[in-house]
C-alpha cells in the first residue's frame, strides 16, 4: 500500500465526514470524486454467497450494480473472487467477457468499470465497482489512489456489518449463489404457486428482471406483496 495515497484518502474522507458521518456512502463518493468515476457502488458478500448492495453514489449506480445480481456476472464477482483488481476500458466491446451485464450496464451510462476487492487482512468483504460514461481507462495512479479507498471501505464495511466477520466462509465461486433473504423469500413464494423447483423461480425472478429492466429486489417485493410476477410465462 502506497501510504502517501493511502494518507490522502483518509483526508478525503475526514473532510467529507465532518458533515456525512465516516460511512460507506460518504467513503464511495469521495473515491468517485477523487478518480474521477461518474458514479461508484460497492457489493459486500456475506459467507462467500450472500450479496448485498452497501453502497452506490446515485440511482445509476443501483442499477448498475443491481444488474449484476440479475446476470450473474460482472467486475464485481470477478474482483472478489480473484482478489484482484478488474477493470474494462470499454464496456461496448465487453460482451465476451460479460454477456449479459456489460450491454445492460451500457444502457444505463456505463462504458468504463474499475472494480476493487475489499480485503482486510485474509478476508475478503465484497468489491467496489466505479464507473466513468466515457470508454476513458483509469491511470495507473488513480487505481493506486482507488486501491486506497478500497481499504477504507472494507474497515467500514467491517464496522457497519460486523456479521462479516463470523459468517462461515465458503470457497467463492463465480456468480451470485446467493442474493438478499427477500429475493429468496420471493423465489419460495414463486416455487410453491407455480410447482417450481427453487432454483426455477429464482430463475423465473431474474428473468423477469431482465426482461424488464427492474432491480431485483423491486421484483422480489412485487412477488411478495402481490404473490404473482407480471406477465408471468
Amino acid at each position: 500500500m502506497n501510504h502517501d495515497h493511502h494518507g490522502a484518502a483518509w483526508q478525503r474522507v475526514s473532510a467529507a465526514a465532518r458533515t456525512g458521518g465516516f460511512t460507506l456512502t460518504v467513503a464511495c463518493r469521495a473515491c468517485a470524486d477523487d478518480v474521477d468515476a461518474d458514479f461508484a457502488g460497492a457489493t459486500l458478500v456475506v459467507a462467500g454467497e450472500l450479496r448485498l448492495l452497501a453502497t452506490v453514489t446515485d440511482e445509476r449506480a443501483r442499477v448498475v450494480e443491481d444488474a449484476q445480481l440479475v446476470t450473474g456476472e460482472g467486475p464485481c464477482t470477478d474482483a472478489y473472487t480473484r482478489r484482484a483488481p478488474v477493470d474494462a476500458v470499454d464496456l461496448h466491446h465487453a460482451s465476451p467477457r460479460w454477456p449479459a451485464y456489460a450491454p445492460m450496464a451500457g444502457e444505463h451510462g456505463a462504458r468504463s468499470v474499475l472494480a476493487l476487492p475489499l480485503i482486510i487482512g485474509n478476508l475478503a468483504v465484497g468489491a467496489m465497482d466505479l464507473y466513468r460514461c466515457e470508454p476513458t481507462p483509469f491511470t495507473p495512479v488513480q487505481k493506486d489512489r482507488a486501491s486506497a479507498y478500497a481499504r477504507i471501505l472494507a474497515l467500514l464495511a467491517l464496522e457497519e456489518h460486523p456479521h462479516l466477520l463470523t459468517s462461515q466462509s465458503r470457497p467463492a465461486q463465480r456468480g451470485p449463489q446467493g442474493f438478499p433473504p427477500t429475493v429468496h423469500m420471493a423465489a419460495g413464494v414463486l416455487a410453491a404457486k407455480h410447482g417450481l423447483t427453487p432454483d426455477d423461480a429464482l430463475a423465473r425472478l431474474r428473468a423477469h428482471s431482465f426482461r424488464h429492466n427492474q432491480p431485483l429486489l423491486h421484483t422480489a417485493e412485487q412477488v411478495l406483496d402481490t404473490h404473482r410476477l407480471d406477465q408471468l410465462d
